[in-house]
C-alpha cells in the first residue's frame, strides 16, 4: 500500500486579509463614532446620513490611497535593495559568497557541503541574488499588482464597514431609535468581525472579538459624550 502523501495547508492570503482588517476596522469604528456623536446634538437623521456618507467617501479614498502608497513603497524598497545586491555580486563576489556560506554553516553543514552548495548558488546570478534577498534581507518580491489591489481592498472594506452603522439612519425617522439600532447592529458586526479577524490572524477569536468591540464602543461613546458636552 503506497504511503499517503503528507501535506501542510498554509494560509496564503495574508496581504489581502491584512488589507480587509485595516479597512473594516476603521470603516466600522470611525463612521460609528461620527454617527453616535452627531446623534447627540441633532434632531433629524438627514444630517447624520449626509455627514456619514461624506466621511465614508473621504475615509475610503484616504485609506485606499494610503494602502496604495504603502505597497508602492514596499515595491520600490525591494527594487532598490535588489539592485544593491546585484552590484555586490559583481563588484564583491567573494564577500557575498562568504555570506551565503555563513547562512549554511549556521545550519550545521560541514565545509565540503557548504562549498558545494555555495558554488551551485553562485553559478547563476539571478538565483544568487534571489537567495541573498530572501536569506540575508528577508525580502520577498512583491506582486506587481499589489498596490492597486491593496487600494481597492482597503477602500472597499472601509465602505462596507462604514455603511453598517449608517444603515439604520436611512430607514428610521427617529434619531433616538436609529442610534439604538445603529449601536446594536454595529456592536454585533464588531463581534463577528473581531472573531473572524482572530481566526485568520492566529489570535484567540473570542479575545479578538471583545477587543474589537471595546475599541469601537469606546470610540463611539467618547464621540457621543463629547458632542453632548459641546452641544
Amino acid at each position: 500500500m503506497p504511503p499517503t502523501p503528507h501535506s501542510h495547508k498554509h494560509f496564503t492570503g495574508t496581504a489581502i486579509v491584512r488589507d480587509i482588517v485595516i479597512g473594516m476596522s476603521d470603516g466600522l469604528t470611525v463612521p460609528f463614532a461620527l454617527a453616535a456623536g452627531l446623534s447627540g446634538v441633532v434632531d433629524g437623521t438627514r444630517i447624520v446620513i449626509t455627514a456619514g456618507l461624506a466621511e465614508v467617501a473621504a475615509g475610503s479614498i484616504a485609506m485606499g490611497l494610503g494602502g496604495y502608497l504603502a505597497a508602492r513603497t514596499d515595491a520600490e524598497h525591494y527594487a532598490t535593495e535588489r539592485a544593491t545586491e546585484e552590484r555586490a555580486t559583481i563588484e564583491m563576489p567573494e564577500p557575498e559568497a562568504e555570506e551565503v556560506a555563513h547562512v549554511f554553516r549556521s545550519y550545521g553543514l560541514d565545509e565540503k557541503t557548504v562549498g558545494t552548495v555555495v558554488k551551485a548558488i553562485r553559478s547563476e546570478r539571478k538565483r544568487w541574488v534571489d537567495f541573498m534577498m530572501q536569506s540575508e534581507l528577508g525580502l520577498e518580491e512583491p506582486d506587481p499588482r499589489r498596490a492597486s489591489r491593496s487600494a481597492l481592498t482597503i477602500a472597499g472594506s472601509y465602505i462596507a464597514g462604514g455603511l453598517i452603522p449608517l444603515a439604520p439612519y436611512f430607514f428610521l425617522q427617529s434619531i433616538h431609535s436609529a442610534l439604538i439600532v445603529s449601536v446594536t447592529v454595529t456592536l454585533l458586526a464588531l463581534v463577528v468581525f473581531g472573531y473572524i479577524k482572530g481566526r485568520f490572524t492566529g489570535k484567540r477569536p473570542i479575545r479578538s472579538a471583545w477587543q474589537t468591540v471595546v475599541v469601537g464602543g469606546l470610540a463611539a461613546s467618547a464621540a457621543f459624550v463629547l458632542a453632548k458636552m459641546i452641544g
